[in-house]
């Protein structure tokens, strides 16, 4: 018998049910979220009103609004849905600390050891819905062995299956019965028909310890969290419930409907271990601003700035992190959210070093009807080392402050890396190999420190360089006097050489496959100061490449 037991929760109207909490004359009202889809609105979330109604999540708003005109919507906000739903799961870390956000508004907890905190698990889940009740939100919950099976009982649980009738019926193959078929709307050629969501659906549902599979055997497939299509394929197969799909044969179930399907009923089941990915506790490095009346100019906007950056920069202080990327979030009165983000070159706590880089910015902002609370977040930190070496300890207090060595630097890549990407801003290391083409790295500028000096060679190499191009001349180990190289007859006016280079044997290289190699600076007649070998031939001809210039 297992000793696991999981918690689903599912907020089936989370988006709805958010922008009711903050306007409550909407409560009265038939309300709904729109998606939009590119070129159609969809509803997303609906109110208890509106699935009374008879509207259905995922239908065409077009459609919604001819059947209930008095339906009021609201854009759907996916980012403020997303930190809505952190924000639930920080209040269910009252009940477990083991807690992961699941896709479609919904969380699992681990509540092993956790239920006699609150009676049991029956008291622990009353408890919930209590709470959910005062929060204004609708919750189903699902108890299990397993996570998969609590996801189940939590949206499927007392639910028979459902006939997938799509307008296809068998009744509509004669004619004298076509008549009585469904006719398929827009949302339906897909498959089946949405499902409204009714009261009696949002309950709880909890299968006793070890008997999961008694407890799961009569929902319907959609349970085990398949895909739509084969969720169809299934149903036309007449395998609606988990009962009949548990006694076909796992082979032939999973040659025509793929190994998924048998894995996600070993999950449901507890077959295969599926763990629970708890959310990492980041500390939270962010402030705001509400402000009285909406702004929407640029100046009132770096007023805005001034106040926020030097508390962001002191609680940062507090905790001896530098902010790495920053993020400032402005939230229109329109109930929509725009933002901006930046990056530094390397973590810093000073407001100075961040302010120029979010007002580089502030033109991608487009206030609309205006702007009534401004947010800024550094979504990344990195700890902050003292750099003051241990001799001078007694400077520490005057250095303190100080800038570093490198601090002008950094501030040039930021603000390039604001324009083109900090990604893009790269510089030179020297590495560990004589091969020319591999005595360096290229790394990004943001994440690297300058490199120390560059270890000196015995002959000095080009200032450009590029694979190797066949030079016209003679197959001779002897510098030849004129060669055609680019379409051009050029004549050797000086010759410093030969620098033997041998391949890396150890490595399959296909560009040394010409083996050893002896390297000419070549002074032109024309002016060119190029770089020129003679490979001896191993895998490959021999013969003249021309490989660099000096100019």
């Amino acid at each position: 018998m297992s000793k696991r037991r999981i918690l689903s929760l599912w907020f089936p109207r989370l988006g709805a049910e958010r922008l009711l909490r903050r306007q409550g004359q909407l409560c009265d009202q038939v309300f709904a979220v729109v998606e939009d889809l590119g070129q159609i609105q969809v509803l997303s979330s609906l109110s208890e009103r509106a699935s009374q109604e008879g509207l259905q999540k995922g239908q065409p708003w077009r459609d919604a609004q001819a059947m209930c005109p008095q339906l009021l919507t609201r854009l759907r906000n996916k980012q403020a849905e997303e930190l809505f739903l952190k924000g639930l799961a920080r209040w269910a870390g009252k009940f477990s600390p083991w807690i992961s956000i699941e896709p479609t508004a919904s969380l699992m907890l681990d509540i092993t050891g956790c239920a006699h905190l609150f009676g049991g698990e029956v008291g622990m889940v009353e408890q919930i819905r209590e709470d959910a009740s005062n929060l204004g939100l609708s919750l189903s919950t699902g108890v299990a062995d397993t996570p998969g099976a609590a996801w189940g009982l939590a949206r499927y649980g007392g639910q028979g299956p459902q006939a997938q009738r799509t307008g296809d019926a068998i009744d509509q193959e004669a004619r004298a019965t076509r008549s009585r078929a469904a006719k398929r709307r827009y949302w339906e050629r897909g498959g089946a028909a949405p499902k409204a969501i009714n009261s009696a659906m949002l309950s709880s549902y909890l299968a006793p310890p070890g008997q999961t599979y008694s407890a799961i055997k009569s929902l319907p497939v959609a349970a085990l969290r398949l895909e739509d299509t084969v969720i169809e394929s299934l149903n036309r197969l007449g395998l609606r419930r988990i009962g009949d799909l548990s006694g076909q044969p796992r082979a032939a179930v999973a040659r025509r409907f793929g190994k998924g399907l048998v894995e996600q009923l070993d999950k449901a089941l507890g077959s295969i271990p599926e763990p629970i990915s708890p959310l990492r506790q980041n500390p939270h490095f962010g402030v705001r601003m509400s402000l009285p009346d909406p702004i929407g100019l640029q100046e009132d906007m770096i007023l805005a700035l001034d106040r926020l950056l030097p508390r962001l920069c002191a609680h940062l202080r507090d905790q001896g992190r530098g902010l790495r990327k920053v993020q400032l979030q402005c939230f229109h009165t329109d109930y929509t959210v725009s933002h901006i983000d930046a990056a530094l070159a390397r973590p810093s706590d000073d407001k100075e070093r961040i302010r120029p880089l979010l007002i580089m910015k502030l033109d991608e902002i487009d206030a609309g009807f205006g702007i009534d609370v401004i947010r800024i977040e550094a979504t990344q930190t990195e700890a902050l080392h003292a750099t003051v070496p241990a001799s001078q300890m007694a400077l520490q207090n005057t250095l303190k402050n100080a800038p570093p060595p490198t601090a002008a630097l950094d501030d040039l890549i930021s603000r390039i890396g604001g324009r083109i990407g900090l990604e893009n801003i790269t510089r030179y290391h020297p590495a560990d190999s004589h091969i020319p083409e591999k005595e360096y790295q290229n790394l990004a500028a943001a994440w690297s420190d300058p490199a120390p000096e560059w270890p000196e060679l015995p002959q000095s190499r080009p200032i450009l360089l590029w694979p190797p191009e066949p030079v016209n001349a003679p197959k001779e180990r002897t510098m030849p006097r004129e060669f055609k190289w680019r379409g051009r007859t050029l004549q050797t006016r000086r010759a410093d050489g030969p620098e033997r280079i041998a391949p890396e044997w150890w490595l399959d290289d296909p560009n040394w496959r010409s083996g050893v190699r002896d390297y000419w600076r070549v002074t032109c007649e024309q002016g060119d100061l190029l770089w020129l070998f003679y490979a001896h031939g191993a895998g490959l001809p021999k013969g003249w490449f021309c490989q660099g210039s000096f100019t």
